[in-house]
């Protein structure tokens, strides 16, 4: 076999965890075959360089072999391999990630207690008021 559809070699490389789901990121443009948009029919072969995003992960990988059948970990990796610049970028973007701030953190107290509660409704009160003084 020399060649494979892009949808399957993708499932077979354990990029994503179905075909329908490989099928889908491709026909939403998330997958390019030697820097041109495809469709899930597509044959790629060994070479050919791909570039796919993975959620918030960009990735770009050369194929270097192709299996229709989804085997373990270790053999999906046999069949590509991922660019130094990829590598590069993905693990800076992991950074930045690790070093962003948390929204949550921002948040001082969680619920507002029953003191709080009644400040914010006489403060309400006040200030949306209907009767004119």
């Amino acid at each position: 076999m020399d060649s494979l559809r892009i949808d399957k070699w993708l499932w077979a490389a354990r990029f994503y965890k179905t075909r329908s789901l490989a099928t889908e990121e491709v026909g939403k443009h998330r997958v390019q075959i030697n820097g041109q948009d495809t469709k899930p029919a597509r044959e790629v072969k060994p070479g050919d360089t791909i570039r796919l995003r993975q959620g918030v992960v960009d990735r770009t990988v050369v194929v270097k072999a192709i299996s229709a059948v989804r085997g373990p970990a270790t053999a999906a990796q046999l069949l590509y391999e991922e660019t130094p610049e990829s590598l590069l970028a993905r693990a800076q973007a992991a950074e930045q990630r690790r070093l962003a701030p948390e929204p949550a953190q921002s948040i001082e107290q969680g619920r507002p207690t029953k003191r709080d509660r009644r400040q914010i409704s006489q403060a309400w009160d006040e200030r949306w008021s209907a009767s004119i003084d």
